[in-house]
């Protein structure tokens, strides 16, 4: 596996581990959790199965809560019984755990046979009724599960910052110069008190329009454990993904067309529909903007909400201790990242800007990590670690290189006048 390959499925694994590693669960909760969890089908990354077994599962969230929350510890490793077969391999745990949900009803030992009826046991390597039986019981499927309903409950958050919901909502038309655009206003909520991190019109809904208002969000409100969004191509992002797992925040996708995990924020733009757009009477972007942080910060975070007897204010600040305040270097938690492997002449290419690295970089690949609105500053990471920054590329220097015929191990080099000068 490639760098990039292996981090990708490290941030997966962070994905469906997030809510159990941002969360303080008791025992019971946790153990329904990853029940839920085994029993999703997942795109895996570089993997063509769909499940993930519940023991694969805790093993993740040990290895991240073991070394001290650190990505990394979920950056795949080679087999250490590589060349050599197991007992029972996760893909026979698999279908027999599937099995089982498809045939809850059946003895283990009527469910063995059905097994190797369909072939899904290796050729000379069966799984023993006492086998069987341990994974069953280990994937909570030593019982009869057939016909389970699932159990939606309403929910609250018991503190500020634990879960924070953010959507999107059309608003209506302003001014931008001669023209007439729609805005959208961007937003995200506490859950536990209602309490709105930050709320802002943009007239584009895109990517960069909401992390930009999450940037917001977090210096304003600090940093929440868990984050719910919709499924939206924006929000699936790698880049999102990144910043999400460098912060510690478990990012929570909502499936398509359920949107019952944002059901408090939806409830809030129909407060804004209702309550505030109809006495709005500016015009442009700037004055709706103004007039909404107006109406949160004397009405709405004032006013006593009807779910929790509370104004959202004083009902977050009850806990103001707990709030995990934004790192200093918060932005550069923001910075995108490319990979680049380093030409002979020593270059890198970034959106058609050309960067020198050091000369030892030759031939390696980097990752790179820059500001869009900083493209000229640009870090160089390597095996982890910071080599300091690239150094654009000067066509008016270059020009001054002398170069002579190649000789073995010799490299081109400024004149002595020139060195001087710079």
């Amino acid at each position: 596996m490639t760098e990039k390959e292996r981090e990708a499925v490290a941030l997966f694994r962070f994905g469906v581990i997030s809510e159990l590693v941002c969360s303080q669960l008791d025992p019971g909760e946790m153990a329904e959790r990853i029940r839920e969890k085994s029993g999703q089908r997942w795109h895996i990354p570089h993997s063509c199965r769909t499940r993930i077994a519940e023991s694969t599962i805790r093993r993740w969230v040990s290895l991240y809560q073991n070394s001290g929350r650190q990505l990394s510890s979920l950056y795949p490793r080679p087999r250490s019984d590589r060349g050599r077969s197991r007992r029972v391999d996760e893909e026979t745990v698999l279908s027999l755990v599937k099995l089982r949900k498809e045939m809850a009803g059946l003895p283990v030992v009527k469910l063995l046979e059905e097994m190797k009826k369909r072939q899904l046991m290796p050729p000379g390597m069966p799984v023993s009724l006492t086998t069987a039986y341990r994974i069953l019981k280990q994937e909570g499927l030593s019982g009869n599960t057939a016909g389970v309903k699932v159990d939606r409950r309403r929910y609250e958050a018991q503190y500020p910052n634990d879960i924070w919901q953010s959507d999107v909502m059309h608003g209506p038309k302003v001014e931008t110069g001669d023209r007439r655009k729609k805005a959208y206003l961007i937003a995200f909520l506490d859950d536990h008190s209602r309490l709105l991190p930050h709320a802002e019109f943009y007239l584009s809904e895109g990517l960069n329009s909401w992390l930009d208002a999450f940037r917001r969000a977090l210096l304003t409100r600090g940093i929440p454990r868990k984050l719910y969004v919709d499924n939206g191509a924006a929000f699936r992002s790698r880049h999102l993904e990144r910043i999400c797992a460098s912060l510690g925040i478990a990012l929570v996708h909502t499936p398509p067309y359920t949107p019952q995990g944002r059901g408090k924020i939806e409830r809030f733009f129909r407060t804004v529909r209702s309550q505030f757009l109809p006495c709005f009477r500016g015009g442009s972007l700037r004055d709706i903007n103004v007039a909404l942080d107006l109406w949160i910060r004397e009405d709405y975070h004032q006013r006593c909400h009807s779910s929790t007897n509370q104004a959202p204010l004083n009902r977050f600040g009850d806990h103001i201790e707990l709030i995990r305040a934004a790192p200093r270097d918060l932005e550069d938690h923001f910075r995108k990242e490319v990979r680049r492997r380093v030409a002979k002449d020593r270059t890198v290419s970034i959106n058609n800007r050309l960067f020198e690295a050091p000369t030892r970089f030759i031939g390696e690949q980097l990752s790179l990590l820059y500001h869009e609105h900083k493209p000229n500053r640009v870090e160089i990471i390597h095996k982890g670690t910071s080599h300091g920054l690239l150094v654009p590329v000067d066509l008016n220097i270059n020009s001054e290189i002398t170069r002579d015929k190649p000789v073995q191990g010799q490299l081109p080099f400024l004149s002595q006048e020139k060195q001087h000068e710079l």
